[in-house]
């Protein structure tokens, strides 16, 4: 599993970035960022990425 950015569907909401600060990164401009080098396989952020109230984060295979 992997997890793919939507472009444009961020509002910013910064819930994947509370739940793996690690993995995700709000930017100054309001925009959810994939962390290099954060383990993006890992089970909390998958489960941040689903929990994006905006399905901006998609969790592929």
């Amino acid at each position: 599993m992997s997890i793919e950015l939507i472009p444009g569907r961020c509002e910013g909401h910064g819930v994947c970035e509370a739940i793996a600060p690690e993995v995700f990164r709000v930017d100054d401009d309001g925009m959810v960022q994939l962390v290099p080098g954060g383990d993006h396989e890992d089970a909390t952020a998958l489960a941040a990425a689903r929990s994006c109230p905006v399905a901006a984060l998609r969790a592929t295979s």
